[in-house]
């Protein structure tokens, strides 16, 4: 019994979108081949978004899940899936859309509420499934509805409120719901609308003006509000002009109001009645005649000298009858100077401020626009200085000048001056500033500044202040006479010099050790310095430089010069005599010490051949010498000290030789072989005890035969 899945499919009845309410199935059906015609059993699983909706298990190669009445919650991403005998296959998936939403149901819980409550309304969508948007509306007539959403995620209904206002008579209400489907809305129909009616808690208030026209400044005003209240409790009148509250009351129907009128007393006044969250207002349009006008207050002069007289007058336009009163105002307030209609004083700089004046008819006052008094003493004459203090500028730094006037009331214009150019013009209390940032060595270097301000007095000018132009020092140099090498005990001048400077320049010259030696120092009033050495000693060599400044401040180094102390000319002849006397000395002596050597070299105890100390004697003849057994006829050089010896007794040497320091000997030697010739043969000896050099050389040159 072999077989195998061919394919499993899904489909719906009557289609994939079907409307809500409507029956609708979903159809699995497997197509199997198999090897002979066999019973087998069908296990069939319908999931929808993955969860599990249907099972059954059939002979058929088909099931069927039925849906009898479709709701929005059945929309849905489905797939079946078939196993059989130990095999298992799955559809496609299905999407299955059920449009339309059921019907929602609203409910209020309240039918009948008062103006400042609120209306509690619950919308419920019992058949569909969350996640929901829930939208109720207000409707009110001749008006737009006002709306609200609300989104559940976890429940099918939602609870919101809506306040009733001002005006709310019949309301009604209604509600609908949404719910997103593959990036789109469907919506469901509106519900039932629900009606509920509005009473009034008190009736719109009433504000009356007394008098109620012709209101003139002086007159008394009266304003009254009330209303008509259902509950007493908690009930508040409000009275109120330009948001500024003028008087309230709590738990009573009349509030009033009372004032003298005034011209600001014209304007628009406001009475609410507030209970709760329910409130109404009136409104009501106040004008005031004006009784004056405002008093004028003139001044005979506004800028005017110390001890100058001042005259103040008031009055008011068309209107004699009044009482006038004169102020002066300050910090701490107005203070009053005279109750008149004119004031006449002579001022000080102390009388500098603002006047007012004030007029009073039927105890209405009304004050006047204030006016302002200056009061000048003259500025003194001012002070030019450098702000650093002394009168001088480096070439290339800026200049700051300070300008001040110890006297004189302010404002202060100075005006700075560089020769007979304006430069600036400040305005300030008592004292200015001046930057000149463009000094240059040929300027005109005289400053000055004025001073002035509203005083008659005119301008006060400044002493000339003559600014001294610094100039940095440069390019330092240093020089000797001698240069270089100087002999010891000589005068070495030393001079050191700059290119340009301004005096007096302060000179310094230094020794360069591990840490510089100041040698020379002096300030001079010239662009260089001398400094003479009379002695010189071997200390004194080494690296020299030099530095200078002036009030510029700034040290300029030169390059080094190298001064090398030698030996004098008659310290070197004392020398070279007695170099030459030691030479002459040890000449004399060698030639004494030759000639009494060679003396003794030529004794009977050797008997010399050939020419004496002769390196290249190679013409002897070796003869044989039958008494004194064999031997070579040569010669024997030897250089020794005494205590070689040894070597010039075995070749018959004397003891005469004994007490030379250093002995070069020629000896004869036999030889057995006439006809051998012999080379040079170094010959080495035992050494006796040790004096002095143990320098041993001896050869025996051969012989032409």
């Amino acid at each position: 019994q072999v077989f195998t899945f061919n394919t499993v499919e899904i489909n719906v009845q009557p289609s994939v979108k079907v409307k809500n309410g409507a029956s609708m199935s979903i159809i699995c059906r497997a197509d199997i081949s198999k090897s002979t015609d066999f019973q087998l059993k069908h296990n069939f699983t319908i999931f929808k978004d993955g969860k599990l909706v249907f099972m059954t298990v059939s002979d058929k190669d088909d099931a069927r899940y039925e849906v009898p009445m479709a709701r929005s919650s059945d929309t849905g991403e489905y797939e079946c899936t078939v196993e059989a005998g130990g095999k298992t296959k799955s559809s496609n998936s299905l999407h299955v859309w059920v449009a339309g939403m059921t019907k929602p149901i609203l409910t209020a819980e309240k039918k009948e509420v008062l103006e400042g409550e609120v209306v509690k309304l619950r919308c419920e969508l019992p058949e569909e499934v969350p996640p929901l948007y829930f939208y109720f509306r207000k409707i009110k007539m001749n008006s737009t509805p006002k709306e609200k959403y609300v989104f559940e995620a976890y429940k099918n209904f939602s609870e919101v409120e809506f306040s009733v206002e001002e005006g709310d008579n019949i309301l009604q209400f209604d509600c609908f719901g949404k719910r997103h489907v593959q990036r789109e809305f469907d919506s469901s129909e509106h519900s039932n609308k629900t009606l509920v009616t509005v009473k009034e808690p008190f009736i719109k208030p009433t504000l009356s003006v007394k008098p109620s026209n012709n209101i003139t400044e002086g007159d008394r005003i009266q304003l009254e509000c009330s209303t008509v209240v259902a509950r007493m409790r908690d009930i508040e009148i409000i009275l109120q002009k330009n948001k500024t509250i003028l008087n309230s009351v709590r738990d009573e129907k009349v509030l009033q109001y009372s004032a003298v009128a005034t011209l600001e007393d014209s304007g628009e006044y406001l009475c609410k009645v507030e209970q709760g969250r329910a409130s109404k207002s009136t409104k009501v349009n106040v004008v005031v005649s004006e009784l004056f006008p405002k008093p004028t207050l003139a001044a005979s002069m506004n800028k005017l000298d110390e001890n100058r007289e001042l005259t103040l007058s008031c009055s008011v336009s068309g209107f004699r009858k009044a009482n006038f009163s004169v102020l002066r105002r300050t910090s701490n307030g107005d203070v009053l100077l005279k109750t008149s209609r004119n004031l006449t004083m002579r001022v000080s700089v102390n009388d500098t401020g603002s006047y007012i004046c004030k007029a009073e008819v039927k105890g209405i006052v009304k004050e006047s626009k204030p006016v302002r008094i200056n009061v000048y003493a003259p500025v003194s004459k001012p002070t030019l200085s450098v702000v650093s203090g002394l009168p001088e500028v480096v070439l290339g730094k800026p200049l700051q000048l300070i300008c001040r006037s110890a006297m004189g009331t302010p404002p202060i214009t100075f005006t700075f001056y560089k020769g007979n150019d304006i430069k600036k013009t400040v305005i300030n209390n008592t004292y200015a500033m001046f930057l000149d940032e463009n000094v240059r060595q040929n300027d005109k270097r005289g400053y000055r500044c004025d001073a002035r301000n509203n005083h008659s007095s005119g301008v006060k000018t400044s002493n000339i202040l003559n600014v001294t132009v610094v100039v940095p020092i440069t390019n330092a140099s240093l020089g000797s006479v001698p240069y270089g090498e100087v002999e010891e005990g000589s005068e070495t001048t030393f001079l050191c010099s700059v290119k340009e400077g301004s005096w007096p320049i302060h000179f310094r010259i230094f020794r360069k050790t591990d840490h510089d030696v100041l040698v020379f120092e002096q300030s001079e009033h010239a662009d260089r310095v001398i400094w003479r050495k009379s002695t010189m000693s071997r200390q004194d060599t080494g690296t020299y430089y030099c530095m200078a400044s002036n009030r510029a401040n700034v040290d300029v180094k030169s390059h080094p010069i190298t001064i090398n102390v030698i030996l004098a000319s008659w310290q070197k002849g004392v020398i070279v005599a007695f170099v030459l006397i030691l030479i002459a000395g040890a000449m004399t002596l060698a030639l004494w010490w030759f000639l009494c050597k060679k003396k003794k070299a030529k004794g009977p105890s050797m008997e010399m051949s050939g020419p004496a100390l002769a390196t290249n004697s190679t013409s002897e003849k070796l003869t044989r010498q039958h008494d004194d057994g064999d031997y070579y006829s040569g010669k024997i050089f030897c250089l020794c000290s005494p205590a070689k010896k040894h070597l010039l007794d075995i070749f018959g040497a004397g003891p005469d030789l004994e007490s030379a320091e250093v002995e070069y000997t020629e000896v004869e030697v036999s030889t057995l072989d006439p006809h051998k010739e012999i080379d040079s043969v170094p010959i080495r000896f035992p050494a006796p005890v040790q004096k002095g050099t143990e320098t041993v050389y001896s050869e025996i040159r051969k012989a032409n035969n």
